[in-house]
């Protein structure tokens, strides 16, 4: 019988996870499918009483669910439990619906896991959402201590500062002037995604020797991006997160972890264009 895997979020249709997946299931020749699953709010304890009937083997979670979906779930593990933050399920041995946040590994893996100096870096995340706490232990589990973090919304950062007693909040009225004072940037919004809003400013203010890196990989360059691209910025799109945090969640649902080759990234980047 063929398995069937999912993700849902809204919005949902730019997602590359169904061909992500879909790819290394025929590589691996397992009989299973990954598709759109198209669900509101009201909808999220249907979905994961779908993974406890058995109807469905596992899905991913995307914004703006990864919170929103934790109090129908048994047990969170790992970097699920510290950030409260969930962008995979499955049922265990013991059916319990188990919560994973593989977002966390994803940007280690693709961005973090070479810094140097990391302790003496400054980094700010821009953004309080889903994928916000994800970011935030990454980026403390690289061994950067000094975290700053800005929303429109001051009141979802002191929400996150509860669960990270060290971050720093900056107002978001001062955010184009402080960019010039850190090392790291990481837009954690969806300020900049295809068909949607972006920033209202160009970030012209910053360091040389900026690394900025965007959650976002459709399109492959936002705005922002680009802009920094110009000016000689080392710049990383989400689409290498993307790809790690999918490997982690397919190793979770199948125990094999799967291979990152070539073809993959040239199918993955074809939908993008």
């Amino acid at each position: 019988m063929t398995k069937k895997f999912g993700i849902i979020g809204n919005p949902i249709e730019h997602s590359l996870s169904p061909t992500l997946h879909n790819y290394w299931f025929k590589k691996y020749k397992i009989d299973a499918n990954y598709s759109i699953i198209n669900v509101g709010e009201d909808d999220l304890s249907k979905v994961v009483e779908k993974i406890r009937k058995k109807n469905l083997s596992g899905i991913n979670i995307t914004l703006p669910y990864k919170q929103k979906i934790v109090p129908f779930l048994d047990i969170l593990i790992n970097d699920a439990e510290i950030t409260s933050s969930v962008n995979t399920l499955y049922l265990d041995d013991k059916e319990n619906i188990i919560g994973e946040n593989t977002d966390v590994f994803g940007l280690q893996a693709a961005y973090l896991k070479e810094l140097e100096n990391a302790s003496n870096k400054r980094a700010l995340v821009i953004g309080a959402g889903g994928v916000s706490p994800s970011v935030i232990l990454s980026l403390q589990k690289s061994g950067i201590v000094n975290v700053s973090i800005v929303n429109r919304t001051k009141e979802r950062c002191l929400f996150l500062k509860k669960k990270f007693k060290n971050l720093n909040i900056i107002e978001w009225k001062n955010l184009k002037n402080e960019l010039v004072n850190f090392d790291i940037i990481i837009n954690a919004t969806s300020l900049g995604l295809k068909n949607g809003k972006d920033f209202d400013f160009d970030f012209d203010n910053t360091k040389e020797n900026l690394i900025f890196i965007d959650t976002i990989y459709n399109p492959v360059e936002t705005k922002t991006v680009k802009f920094l691209k110009n000016k000689n910025i080392k710049v990383f799109n989400g689409l290498d997160m993307f790809i790690y945090q999918g490997q982690k969640a397919f190793y979770l649902w199948n125990k094999i972890n799967p291979e990152i080759d070539q073809k993959l990234i040239e199918l993955l980047v074809s939908k993008l264009k």
